[in-house]
């Protein structure tokens, strides 16, 4: 299942690459998500980067008929690749996401480009999840989720950027 979002920052695309690559920023969105655990990894290599976060996520946002299938908490591993900026900052990312022991993989992309005086981040990507019958409700779970945790993305970073 397909899934998009976008979202405006009010700080140019230099600016906003820092912050994703801030490792306070990568731990304030960890929190945010409702994380009982987190560890997050930035790796440099250049002007590239790569932000690789591991979350212990209550499944309390899963209806009650599917905590059977993954428990009271899921593993969350997200690997976020983010190629060196063109020369007005405009970068883009490869992103995955994957639970270990639940067949639900989330894959997709993230550009980061000049709007004005600020950046505008767009997400695009697919949900799927290969359980018989049962896969296309979760993965219309799945989108719902990546559309509030996009949500709760904004939030902090204009509390971030806003402090800065």
């Amino acid at each position: 299942m397909h899934f998009s979002a976008t979202t405006e920052y009010p700080a140019d695309a230099h600016a906003v690459a820092a912050m994703l690559a801030d490792e306070d920023y990568v731990r304030r969105r960890a929190e945010a998500t409702g994380a009982q655990e987190h560890h997050a990894e930035v790796l440099r290599d250049g002007e590239a980067f790569t932000v690789t976060t591991r979350l212990k996520m209550p499944t309390t946002m899963v209806p009650a008929k599917f905590r059977s299938f993954v428990g009271q908490t899921v593993e969350v591993r997200l690997v976020e690749a983010w190629g060196a900026p063109a020369a007005d900052g405009t970068r883009t990312s490869t992103m995955t996401l994957s639970i270990p022991g639940v067949p639900v993989k989330v894959n997709g992309t993230q550009r980061l480009s000049a709007n004005g005086a600020g950046s505008t981040e767009t997400y695009d990507g697919d949900v799927n999840a290969s359980i018989p019958l049962l896969g296309k409700k979760i993965e219309q779970l799945a989108v719902d989720s990546v559309n509030k945790v996009v949500a709760v993305e904004k939030r902090i970073a204009l509390e971030y950027l806003a402090g800065r």
